[in-house]
């Protein structure tokens, strides 16, 4: 995780899913309880995404999102950007191709 300009970028590597996921959600309780404004996840280098890996990016948007906090993904793969789009979660998402598209919507 790095901050750029009041930005917290974070780059996930590999799957998310039932095994990595409690992780996943361990560090995002430090950014929700820190109460960071403004989040982009970059999901270029996860390859796979289960129920239980959706299930922890939903929460970690509503807990981000009751203190007023902002949460971007980028750089989906053609199938994680399906899972997103095949269970609606791409209308709840703001997603963006590129972190750099997503860097300039804040």
């Amino acid at each position: 995780m790095e901050t750029k300009n009041d930005i917290m970028a974070c780059r996930i590597n590999g799957v998310i899913d039932i095994n990595t996921s409690p992780e996943l959600k361990k560090k995002f309780e430090k950014v929700v309880k820190e109460k960071v404004p403004k989040v982009l996840i970059n999901l270029e280098r996860v390859e796979y995404v289960d129920s239980s890996g959706l299930a922890t990016m939903v929460e970690i948007l509503k807990k981000m999102r009751a203190y007023g906090g902002k949460l971007k993904l980028s750089n989906l793969s053609g199938k994680v950007k399906g899972l997103f789009e095949i269970t609606k979660l791409d209308k709840l998402f703001d997603i963006s191709d590129s972190e750099s598209q997503a860097l300039g919507s804040f």
